[in-house]
């Protein structure tokens, strides 16, 4: 079982435990809902398959990435590649799709999601997550950060029905984020890190255990990153 989905906290990587942990319970939660065909756009180097074909009703998982996409891993090859603007495969061809962590890197968003709603069939879900508090990455190509309005416009203009946005966290996540990616990923000197981790690690663990993610996006409101689901009716 890979880090993405069995990732254990250590003063080394709280820059991403928490983003980690996130997806996957998502995941997990959403799961339930997936069958059938599998789409999964943006695949990199498909993390979840194993645990989707084990753990869930999905029978086929076909990872889609861009030809030109970044290389996570030489032994690991998408099912299929694309160019960011057609997919090549007929309409109505899976049963559920996903992209987790890729709408922020689509200079045309609304297009993509288009696509994922063609290749969809009737009832099918759309399962997707989002970062809000994220370090540049990927650069040149890290386009956007959404809030869950925009998110739910661009659902609707591509046809989506049903959708159901969720925070992944509240004010005490979104500050474990920040400082989890200050510790590890910031320009202090080396021995500075070593000394701010094991001064920070306790206050980290007391902020995601304190955590409630908003129930609903009021003004003040914020989130460390997005999930959520939407349906082709």
């Amino acid at each position: 079982m890979n880090d993405f989905i069995n990732i254990k906290l250590t003063r080394n990587n709280i820059d991403k435990y928490f983003i980690r942990t996130a997806i996957f319970s998502a995941i997990k939660e959403a799961s339930s809902s997936f069958s059938g065909n599998f789409l999964d756009v943006g695949c990199g180097k498909m993390p979840y398959r194993s645990y989707l074909l084990s753990n869930s009703n999905v029978q086929r998982y076909v990872g889609l990435d861009l030809g030109t996409a970044l290389e996570y891993d030489s032994n690991i090859k998408p099912d299929y590649t694309w160019d960011g603007q057609l997919m090549p495969f007929e309409d109505n061809s899976f049963d559920c799709a996903m992209a987790t962590e890729v709408l922020e890197h689509c200079p045309y968003p609304i297009e993509v999601l288009k696509e994922v709603r063609r290749v969809l069939r009737q009832g099918g879900v759309f399962f997707f997550t989002v970062p809000f508090l994220w370090n540049l990455h990927e650069t040149p190509h890290d386009e956007y950060r959404y809030t869950p309005f925009a998110l739910e416009r661009m659902l609707l203009e591509a046809g989506f029905e049903e959708i159901d946005i969720r925070a992944t966290g509240g004010w005490h996540a979104s500050m474990a984020q920040m400082l989890g990616l200050w510790l590890i990923r910031s320009n202090l000197p080396i021995n500075l890190h070593r000394v701010l981790k094991w001064l920070f690690f306790p206050i980290y663990k007391i902020l995601l255990k304190h955590d409630k993610p908003p129930l609903d996006f009021t003004e003040g409101s914020i989130s460390p990153s997005f999930t959520g689901t939407a349906k082709v009716k």
